[in-house]
């Protein structure tokens, strides 16, 4: 009887067999795993005849497809929206100059080389981001993740994923819409933040409280498919909602990085990211043409002379113009100088979609392996770059410059009647969005469903009963639109004073009115007629004598949404106090000079399974280990006998001098051949005590059974006696049995010697 595979499994193993072979590689030249895989991809891609290829792109294009949206959804998990609030102005400022002008250079280079306009948009698309996988690298490599530029950098990449986020929706529409005119520009734009902000606000308002409630009864795999199943739902409601599948993905993932289950998830989830990631960036290599890029090559030069120029002038001048030094400007700059993995996920978006010439993706995969092998070289002579600015640049412009960003650090009280604006218009913006989702609901869903249920009704029932039910849960929004204000401030106490402006307070109130008057009139008008706006100020008049019952509903729905936005921050700061303490005592005299540092343990590091007080780090490198992180177990102020182990989190506090002493030693590991020992080899075997295998009259801790046989005596057997668990003091006699469990070669011999 014969049998056949589907030819989807066959394609699986030559993808996932060859992507494992190229990992292998790639690991052992210290080279990032991307660029791997779409060496596999090219291997076994249609355009090279030496290896097999796969029998269905179609499946492969669709399981790629789903890559994407894991690799999103990881993504999401990682950035936080709490992580885009805490970017500093510094990196922020950065990464707009650095976005904007590689965008707009992007476009007009495509010009120059006389592509069509949607080629140029999306190779502008392409270039906006940098890589952080290649730069981790780099900076590991380099000892210099710690130091205070790289914090700066790292800011700059968090800004740089949500706007190429933002920047492949806009992409996607102008492709299908071949628009590029501002007004529709515009629209999209707003529709876009619209979304954003009521899934955002809906989605932490609901997904962490019901997570908290059900994590009990989860276990890894129960977190896996609810996590998956978020995301696929976001994915399906952003498609339906006009965008595009990634950025539903990213959404979900970056909600549910607000929860205080987000390590879990991420931790389950990551194998599934990482095998549907494979396959995508496999995909992506079995769509080069090396004929192409052959034709094309000077074009990857010049977007490649592009990329480093662009990006070293456009960061560090965003850098300068936030008030960096030179010295930081630069490197700042020249750590960013290349394009990542977004680059490929674009180009693919604009093939999917039809739009951009095949030309854009061997030019993207040309220049990102480019890119990747001088990033760690200019990020190593940045310093001496620094160096020689400094000493051909006039005086006059170093001073200012230093001038400038000094003057920039001052940090400026804001006035109250500022802060009341900003605050109160960030108030409406987002009560206003959810009014309208609710709005929009009550009367295109709601008032529907209704109808239906009462049709011999008389028509105005139904209208009535839409209405009200639409008040009743929009109420508390517009009494949040209306009289909310930030931190229960008295917009009178304001208003009295002179020194506080006027002007903008009684805008902003005649702002909020007027909001208000259209949220309540939108239904009225829909479900009735312009003559039912008369009861506009009855409903305005309800408000205000109902404004402290509407106060109180707002109030527990705001306490719960902070509570869900803040609680895993809220975790971690209780974990962390005791950190807090631990470098105030010990660091009182360098308090400004300290760092903390979080550190994994290498699985291969010579220290695992070394105690505290063994290795005296303290002592040695005047480093403090304030705590060990252990799977979901964070271990406060460990005591000097707590052992280290594979894949431990460590956290540690230390001046910049000490940390560059510290990191050669830390990294340092045990890379010697070992034989490899299974669960399979581990058994329980007996040992009778003789003198001829040395273990007659003497104690447990003195026998060398540990030394020799890496094992553990869990019980020994003396006539009709039995001693479970001996003490180490234990002294054994001759024909004691002794119950060892070890490595079964190893027993062997002891037992090979008591015969």
């Amino acid at each position: 009887m014969e049998h056949h595979l589907p030819a989807l499994i066959l394609d699986l193993t030559l993808i996932l067999g060859t992507g494992a072979l190229v990992t292998l590689l790639f690991r052992k030249i210290k080279q990032p795993l991307v660029l791997g895989y779409i060496l596999a991809g090219f291997l076994i891609g249609p355009h090279l005849r030496i290896f097999p290829t796969v029998a269905e792109p179609e499946n492969i294009e669709t399981l790629a497809n789903i890559g994407v949206i894991f690799l999103l959804f990881g993504l999401g998990l990682e950035f936080s929206f709490k992580k885009l609030m805490r970017v500093g102005g510094s990196a922020s400022i950065s990464a707009m100059v650095e976005i904007v002008f590689i965008v707009v250079a992007g476009y007009f280079t495509g010009k120059l080389l006389g592509w069509n306009n949607i080629d140029c948009l999306f190779l502008g698309g392409m270039l906006a981001s940098s890589s952080t996988t290649i730069i981790i690298r780099a900076f590991d490599e380099l000892n210099v993740k710690s130091k205070g530029y790289a914090k700066v950098v790292f800011g700059i990449l968090v800004v740089e994923d949500i706007v190429v986020i933002l920047l492949m929706v806009l992409l996607s529409t102008i492709a299908v819409t071949k628009n590029i005119e501002g007004q529709e520009l515009i629209f999209t734009v707003g529709k876009l933040f619209f979304f954003l902000i009521l899934w955002f606000i809906s989605g932490i308002y609901i997904i962490p409280s019901f997570l908290k409630k059900i994590k009990k009864s989860l276990d890894d795999e129960g977190f896996l498919i609810l996590s998956l199943g978020l995301c696929l739902i976001m994915v399906a409601i952003a498609v339906y909602a006009g965008f595009s599948a990634e950025l539903g993905a990213f959404i979900m993932g970056s909600i549910l990085a607000e929860t205080t289950s987000a390590e879990r998830i991420e931790h389950v989830t990551k194998p599934v990211k990482d095998l549907f990631g494979v396959i995508f960036f496999v995909s992506i290599g079995m769509m080069i043409d090396p004929v192409l890029i052959g034709h094309n090559i000077g074009v990857v030069l010049i977007i490649t002379v592009l990329v480093i120029a662009g990006k070293v002038f456009s960061t560090g001048l965003g850098a300068l113009i936030a008030g960096k030094s030179l010295h930081e400007a630069v490197q700042i700059g020249m750590s960013m100088a290349q394009i990542g993995e977004f680059a490929f996920i674009v180009a693919t978006l604009g093939l999917s979609l039809g739009v951009i010439s095949d030309v854009l993706f061997p030019i993207a995969v040309g220049v990102s392996a480019i890119t990747t092998f001088t990033t760690p070289y200019m990020i190593k002579y940045s310093d001496n770059f620094s160096s020689f600015l400094e000493r051909i640049l006039p005086n006059r412009w170093i001073l200012y410059l230093n001038a400038y960003s000094s003057s920039t650090q001052t940090i400026q009280a804001e006035s109250k009647w500022r802060g009341y604006v900003m605050r109160t218009h960030t108030t409406i913006v987002t009560n206003g969005i959810i009014s309208i989702a609710i709005l929009v609901l009550g009367t295109k869903v709601l008032y529907p469903f209704v109808n239906g249920v009462m049709p011999e009704a008389a028509a105005f029932i139904p209208k009535v009963i839409s209405l009200i039910l639409i008040f009743v849960v929009l109420s508390p929004f517009l009494w949040a639109i209306l009289f909310k204000n930030p931190d229960d401030l008295d917009i009178g106490q304001l208003w009295i004073h002179p020194e506080y402006k006027r002007g903008p307070l009684l805008m902003v109130t005649i702002t909020r009115l007027i909001f208000a008057v259209i949220l309540i009139s939108y239904p009225i008008v829909q479900l009735f007629s312009y003559y039912a706006l008369a009861f506009v100020p009855l409903i305005l008049l309800f408000l205000y004598f109902a404004s402290q019952r509407e106060k109180d509903i707002y109030k527990k729905m705001e306490f719960r949404f902070l509570s869900n936005f803040n609680s895993r921050d809220e975790e971690a700061r209780k974990k962390a106090n005791f950190i807090k303490e631990e470098m105030l005592s010990r660091t009182m005299s360098s308090l400004w000079n300290i760092n903390l540092v979080d550190l994994e343990i290498d699985q291969c590091a010579n220290y695992v399974g070394k105690s505290l007080e063994e290795l005296d780090w303290r002592k040695c490198y005047g480093i403090n280990v304030v705590y060990i992180k252990r799977g979901e177990r964070l271990i406060y102020a460990p005591k000097k006998d707590m052992q280290l182990f594979p894949f431990d989190h460590i956290g540690i506090t230390a001046t910049d001098e000490e940390l560059e002493k510290f990191l050669p030693i830390f990294k340092e590991s045990d890379e010697s051949p070992q034989r490899q020992c299974g669960v399979e080899d581990i058994v329980l075997k007996k040992v009778i005590a003789t003198v001829e295998n040395g273990l007659t009259d003497k104690a447990l801790h003195a026998s060398g059974i540990t030394e020799r046989t890496g094992g553990m005596v869990i019980g020994v057997e003396r006539g009709s006696e039995h001693f479970l668990n001996p003490a180490s003091e234990m002294i054994f006699k001759e024909n004691d049995i002794l119950w060892i469990v070890g490595e079964r070669d190893k027993l062997s011999l002891l037992y090979r010697e008591d015969h």
